[in-house]
């Protein structure tokens, strides 16, 4: 999760006044493993994801599709949603680049790696 704070931060950073209002936030529990991430952007909404690594899960609220709860694919090292196969990945990139006015958003959720 650190890595894409660093990379929501930088984004909002690179875009300016485009960004005014937004935000990006991670908190780590106490016992450093689970945590959540909230990016607020401004008048477009809030997404919260918030890591369950006990059950190898990421909990994702989105203030265009809603809540969701990602399943981890260790075979194909993907968060994906149980109910339709989609990818976590692919619903953040597609939703942040109409929410940001951006096409080059690339979420790298570091999928290599599967949470502890």
């Amino acid at each position: 999760m650190d890595r894409i704070t660093e990379y929501l931060e930088e984004l909002i950073e690179e875009s300016g006044e485009l960004s005014e209002g937004f935000d990006v936030e991670y908190s780590v529990s106490s016992c450093g493993k689970s945590g959540v991430l909230t990016l607020n952007l401004g008048d477009n909404g809030t997404y919260v994801i918030n890591k369950q690594p006990p059950n190898k899960q990421i909990w994702l609220s989105s203030p265009l599709s809603g809540p969701k709860r990602y399943d981890y694919d260790p075979t194909h090292r993907v968060w994906f949603y149980a109910r339709d196969g989609s990818l976590l990945r692919n619903l953040l990139n597609e939703e942040l680049r109409v929410l940001m006015s951006n096409e080059a958003v690339d979420i790298d959720l570091g999928e290599e790696d599967e949470l502890e």
